[in-house]
């Protein structure tokens, strides 16, 4: 019971409507489409739209779940069989109709059509459907998705497919026709092969496959310092988009023991497996708009069209589960290893956010697009610098350019520093290396004056050179 009452606390969403009373047929129509063609979902009767648990009266009740079934069987097509009971919360009752998401795509009003009479759930509210959403959810009951299904209007041979067979040779791999075939990129029909959707958004040929990049002043849209559009191949739109952000962010210093790095104020992983998420998802079929990602003085937003895809809800992201919109696209990155696994994504970019001490990004579902926000550290944050003083303090002063030593002689100070001195077979358990390359580095430090040779044959090890410091 506390599980429904969190919900109607938390208020209508995509899964969930709230009615004070018994509405009007076509209203409960409308509400029975949209939640099949959806998430499914639950209507609760005997709520205000303040959240006020009212509930209803029980005294015809069995009579209102009868009129209620009536009115969805009749309306609507193809059937649809919702589950009707009621709840009592405080001795107030409440009639719950749930419905479930279908498998006869698309549901709609008899009355008004299918063309017309199709419902989508969008966040809290009933929205007719447009062609292009029917079509999809006509492809949905085929189990399929839209990018991979054939283009008719590109011929194959005015394709350029370099973008895409470099990623490929770059991780050994050849992109012949039998693999384009079995990455569902190519398909033929009646002896003829044309290119699936997929291809050409990979290629960056469809119109929306722009993403667009500002940079404004302060936290408002108001003032822009720099904006950048990015086409082409979505390889390159990847790249260069995250570029655009990584020089828009700034840089802070971790030293770790002794080991100085500087890291973007958001993880440079994160970043990337969002923006990835956003190409992956986004819906290509909606050519009115494009990613924008816009960069503030508190946020770097990531706004992508599309919500999530119907059988997915808020939650189920919040608990890792994914359904990639785009079957086909999602698969090339994983081949390209650009991915790792399925639905690891969200996870994956808190638990980085987390790790580096930052407030964890807010992934939500607005209307029909999908809205990441990570949360830039305040300057205080970002001045803040991890320093193990006992190492870096102490050997800092052997040589003004400790931090221009690379990590391998780094770690000799730091062994030296712990030990007193250190010997070739010592210096080969630290860094992992053979014999040849032990000793070029020891030779380097030898030759910078940062540590002195002891002893001869078997018997040398090195120690500091302490003597710089006077």
């Amino acid at each position: 019971m506390s599980s429904i009452v969190k919900q109607i606390n938390m208020g209508e969403n995509k899964t969930l409507e709230f009615k004070e009373s018994l509405p009007k047929n076509d209203s409960i129509a409308k509400t029975a489409v949209a939640f099949s063609n959806t998430s499914g979902g639950k209507l609760i009767i005997g709520i205000t739209d303040k959240r006020e648990i009212i509930g209803i009266d029980d005294e015809n009740i069995y009579d209102l779940q009868d009129k209620i079934a009536s009115i969805i069987f009749d309306s609507c097509s193809p059937n649809i069989l919702p589950e009707i009971y009621t709840l009592n919360i405080d001795g107030k009752l409440l009639l719950v109709i749930e419905f479930f998401r279908g498998n006869l795509m698309p549901y709609y009003i008899k009355k008004e059509g299918k063309n017309n009479g199709t419902y989508l759930r969008v966040g809290a509210t009933n929205r007719k459907a447009e062609f292009d959403h029917i079509i999809e959810l006509e492809r949905q009951k085929r189990h399929i998705s839209y990018d991979e299904e054939a283009n008719y209007d590109v011929a194959l041979n005015s394709l350029n497919l370099e973008p895409l067979k470099i990623r490929f040779e770059k991780l050994g791999k050849t992109l012949d026709t039998e693999k384009l075939h079995n990455l569902r990129l190519l398909k033929t029909e009646h002896n003829t092969t044309y290119p699936t959707n997929a291809l050409l958004i990979l290629l960056g040929l469809f119109e929306n496959c722009t993403i667009k990049c500002a940079k404004f002043k302060g936290t408002t849209m108001e003032i822009f310092i720099d904006k950048k559009e990015y086409s082409g191949d979505i390889f390159t739109i990847l790249e260069n988009t995250q570029n655009f952000i990584l020089n828009h962010i700034n840089l802070r210093a971790e030293i770790k023991e002794l080991y100085r790095t500087d890291t973007y104020e958001i993880p440079q992983v994160a970043l990337r497996e969002a923006l990835i998420n956003s190409l992956i998802h986004r819906d290509y079929i909606n050519k009115g708009r494009d990613i924008k990602i816009g960069i503030y003085d508190d946020i770097v937003n990531i706004v992508s069209p599309g919500s999530f895809p119907n059988t997915i809800t808020a939650s189920d992201i919040q608990n890792g589960r994914s359904e990639a919109r785009n079957k086909v696209i999602a698969n090339v990155f994983k081949e390209l290893r650009l991915i790792e696994q399925w639905g690891s994504g969200i996870n994956r970019i808190k638990t980085i956010c987390k790790e580096k001490g930052l407030q964890e990004p807010k992934i939500q579902e607005q209307n029909d697009f999908v809205d990441v926000e990570f949360y830039r550290p305040t300057n205080e944050e970002l001045n803040k610098v991890t320093i193990d003083k006992i190492y870096y303090n102490r050997l800092r002063p052997i040589t003004t350019d400790y931090d221009r030593l690379n990590t391998d002689e780094q770690k000799v100070l730091k062994y030296l520093h712990e030990n007193k001195k250190i010997t070739r077979k010592d210096a080969v358990q630290l860094l992992g290396y053979g014999e040849t390359k032990i000793k070029e580095t020891l030779n380097i430090l030898l030759e910078k004056e940062l540590i002195i040779r002891i002893g001869q044959g078997r018997s040398t090890y090195y120690e500091y050179n302490y003597s710089i410091d006077n």
